[in-house]
């Protein structure tokens, strides 16, 4: 019996007895204590390098673990414990996940290990439709709820809304920062225009600036937004500004969500095949045709193949690896299912880019 097999039996079997409700005492959340190999968790192996991001007061892991799609705590338990080994210590969910369900689950495991303040805690909130100043405190006060923590390390609005002037919603964060309930804070999938505005208020009004952006960054272009709302960050304005400002990025869909994966051959010859039934969230092959599929991202994935092929990694690494190698401070935002995954990404790490391989494989040069 091959592993796929034996993969494949367990999930069928995990499928069942989640649908029969069947629950043993020992995998209970509360009786999830330990990782499953037995022995403490610690950082076994400093693979996942760290910086600093302003305000936040503590290391900030390169890779950013996403806290969205994890079934169950025991799913989540061995992702999450894995990650933290590799010396990962950041974490990203938001208000909205899987209806609260994520940050319970984040919050559970960091009280079975005892590890919140070994971790930065990334949380979102005030998503659209609820994405008004006034929703920002009670959402939080649930928020921090559900994860059992009295403080997020960095804090985004999930969504903007250009009807409410930027000057709000600097008011209502710089409260909660001095309420000492948020550290570091910024916008997700707020366009360059408004961050702009938005950190020239602060800087009129003695106040603190955003000190970072969560929008989409990866080496395809986001044809068409993944979900109503979303902003790259990609363009050619962005990346100058950032730059310029050394602002802290944090891009989900850093990887195009399977663009740069055997998976785009299997759509390309018309598969068929639907999304993975063990995991909520999975993108849909008909997303990624609607959302990375064009004649410019067609050449940017085969310029990413034969860089791969010289350097012998997978094409998936030199896509992340283009993410990490950016003149400015990005903090790429990962999603594993399966532990193979995540050492994917790893790989990554080990792929350092000049600036004419990031150029050339953005397609803005002919040649490298």
């Amino acid at each position: 019996m091959t592993w796929e097999d034996s993969l494949g039996n367990a999930r069928v079997l995990d499928l069942w007895r989640r649908e029969a409700g069947v629950l043993f005492d020992l995998e209970k959340p509360e009786r999830c204590t330990t990782p499953v190999h037995g022995r403490p968790l610690a950082v076994r192996r400093r693979r996942i390098p760290q910086t600093e991001v302003p305000g936040v007061g503590k290391p900030v892991s390169r890779l950013v673990m996403g806290c969205d799609n994890q079934p169950d705590i025991r799913h989540a338990s061995v992702m999450w414990d894995n990650y933290f080994e590799y010396g990962g210590n950041t974490f990203d969910t938001a208000h909205i996940y899987g209806g609260g369900r994520m940050e319970q689950l984040l919050g559970t495991w960091m009280r079975n290990r005892g590890v919140r303040e070994d971790v930065v805690v990334i949380g979102k909130g005030a998503h659209t439709p609820a994405n008004f100043p006034d929703r920002v405190g009670p959402q939080l006060d649930i928020s921090l709820d559900r994860l059992g923590t009295d403080h997020l390390d960095v804090y985004f609005l999930h969504r903007d809304n250009p009807d409410v002037p930027v000057g709000e919603w600097m008011d209502v964060l710089n409260a909660e920062r001095s309420a000492g309930r948020i550290k570091a804070f910024g916008g997700s999938n707020w366009s360059l225009a408004r961050v702009r505005e938005a950190n020239t208020y602060a800087a009129a009004n003695g106040l603190t600036p955003f000190a970072a952006v969560s929008n989409n960054f990866s080496l395809a272009r986001m044809v068409d937004p993944v979900w109503a709302g979303c902003i790259a960050a990609s363009d050619a304005e962005w990346r100058a500004w950032l730059e310029a400002e050394q602002m802290a990025l944090f891009p989900w869909s850093s990887q195009a969500r399977g663009f740069f994966t055997s998976r785009f051959d299997d759509i390309r010859a018309a598969s068929g095949r639907g999304p993975d039934a063990a995991f909520g969230n999975q993108p849909s092959d008909a997303e990624l045709v609607r959302c990375w599929f064009s004649d410019d991202n067609f050449e940017r994935r085969a310029r990413a193949v034969a860089l791969a092929g010289k350097r012998g990694v997978a094409p998936i690494n030199v896509a992340l690896a283009y993410v990490l190698n950016q003149p400015f401070p990005c903090f790429a935002l990962i999603g594993p299912r399966v532990l193979a995954e995540t050492r994917s990404s790893l790989a990554a790490l080990d792929v350092a880019l000049g600036e004419d391989e990031r150029r050339w494989l953005n397609l803005e040069t002919d040649s490298r």
